[in-house]
């Protein structure tokens, strides 16, 4: 049985505690270019492109135009400091960031504050706020799901957090020896980019189980991509091949 296929389905509480104070005790850290989160401001530009890119051909936007989210209501779970939301905000749409991490909140009011950006951060988790009724146009779920304690019941609260017809972007980390190698021993172990034991692979997931807890929880997988790092140039890029250690999937809650 896979480590994903052990976790509970209850839809009540995904969070997992231990895993919200490992980025409490980074909160402080989020915009500095060199501090422990140097990997997701390298991995940014290219999160950005499928975003953006994603949400442009599924809501019929030109990218060239002004603020072409006008219109679009989104929601970052797992906000951390806001490295997607300010962004988003800039294109355009209204975005509430939500964390669960109570110390990562005022690190990204403060900064959107000196940004000029108006986005309504909250402390909260996706289940509240898919039990309070809430819905979003765009859902953006990014490095999140390996953290949760029950994958399944937290893709359902996010099915029921997008309207009919809405968009579901997350990202992840696969689940093989590579993956082990790149993102634990690579970054925790050797680049130090990382405290040692940030992630732990039992939680990793690979592509087609992700598809298939989408699919569980209600939602149409429509693509995936892989977030590819070249080392020589010190970059990242989309791949539609190579999915084996980062990547990213879009979905839709089907039309009523």
């Amino acid at each position: 049985m896979t480590p994903v296929a052990q976790m509970t389905t209850s839809a009540q509480n995904t969070v997992d505690p231990a895993e919200i104070a490992k980025f409490e005790a980074m909160a402080a850290e989020w915009w500095d270019l060199n501090g422990k989160f140097k990997p997701l401001h390298m991995l940014n530009p290219c999160r950005l492109d499928y975003i953006t890119r994603q949400i442009a051909a599924e809501f019929g936007r030109d990218l060239a135009e002004d603020a072409p989210f006008t219109g679009l209501r989104l929601l970052d779970i797992g906000c951390g400091g806001g490295l997607l939301c300010e962004p988003m905000a800039r294109l355009g749409a209204t975005v509430i960031g939500a964390d669960a991490a109570a110390r990562n909140i005022p690190v990204a009011k403060l900064h959107a504050e000196q940004s000029g950006l108006n986005i309504d951060y909250r402390h909260t988790t996706a289940e509240a706020m898919a039990e309070a009724g809430e819905q979003f146009d765009v859902v953006l779920n990014m490095e999140v799901i390996e953290h949760v304690a029950d994958p399944l019941g937290y893709l359902k609260a996010v099915h029921n957090l997008l309207r009919p017809g809405g968009l579901h972007i997350c990202s992840t980390i696969n689940r093989n020896p590579k993956s082990f190698a790149m993102a634990i021993l690579g970054a925790e172990y050797v680049m130090r980019w990382l405290p040692k034991g940030t992630h732990e692979w039992a939680k990793f997931i690979t592509p087609d189980e992700l598809f298939n807890l989408i699919r569980q929880a209600g939602m149409d997988p429509v693509d995936r991509k892989g977030f590819q790092f070249n080392p020589i140039l010190w970059d990242w890029k989309l791949s539609d091949r190579d999915l084996s250690v980062n990547y990213v999937t879009a979905s839709l809650r089907p039309a009523a």
